[in-house]
């Protein structure tokens, strides 16, 4: 079947055990909200998803194949924001983004990155050093880049850390026209996630004593 997989998963940090044997798959046109408490391990699955990580046992598949035997086309199809924006605090929100396609292969516009600042209020922020925008605004600068490259598969862990009610609306609706094309989204809060009441599946993580 379609899709990315996880299979008898264990996690292990500092000889503590955050989870074993995790097995589940996130379906096209699927919005999965991974909960559990703090340290129960959620951004370690999060990253394990993307490969930025190795699970101590298991493993992930994308369209049943291992990640690891078909990295470059599952990289194309994924886009991973971390809980940290991940901006260069040096550079202005366009270079951050420029610097960003560069690194993962996507055409830059830089009218479509204009454009894409815009919609997420930053209308003349857009050239001054990052370190100069608020949290909240340093996360819209980060969260650019979902309109920007054309991926199936959205990790996104708290991505709602910072922003405005106003921001949450914007992310909200983006990610429900994402999985109603039939994208998929996996996403960590701290928040209610009241607009998307509906259409998210569950996936709970338990602190492991």
């Amino acid at each position: 079947m379609a899709g990315l997989a996880a299979h008898a998963l264990t996690c292990v940090k500092r000889d503590r055990v955050l989870f074993s044997d995790l097995s589940f798959r996130l379906q096209a046109g699927s919005l999965t909200y991974l909960r559990g408490p703090n340290g129960a391990g959620k951004t370690s699955l999060l990253r394990l998803l993307t490969g930025l990580s190795l699970p101590d046992e298991g493993h992930i598949t994308f369209n049943d194949v291992p990640i690891a035997e078909c990295l470059p086309q599952f990289h194309s199809s994924l886009i991973y924001i971390g809980h940290k924006p991940g901006l260069n605090s040096a550079l202005s929100a366009i270079e951050n983004l420029q610097f960003w396609c560069a690194q993962h292969r996507v055409e830059f516009s830089l009218e479509r990155a204009y454009d894409v600042l815009t919609t997420l209020g930053l209308v003349g922020l857009e050239d001054i050093p990052v370190r100069m925008l608020s949290a909240g605004q340093q996360r819209r600068a980060a969260l650019a880049r979902l309109w920007l490259k054309s991926a199936s598969i959205w990790i996104l862990d708290e991505p709602f850390t910072a922003l405005d009610i106003n921001g949450v609306a914007l992310l909200e609706s983006l990610m429900k026209s994402h999985v109603a094309e039939g994208g998929t989204v996996i996403t960590t809060s701290h928040q209610p996630l009241s607009e998307l009441a509906g259409h998210i599946a569950l996936l709970d993580l338990e602190y492991q004593i």
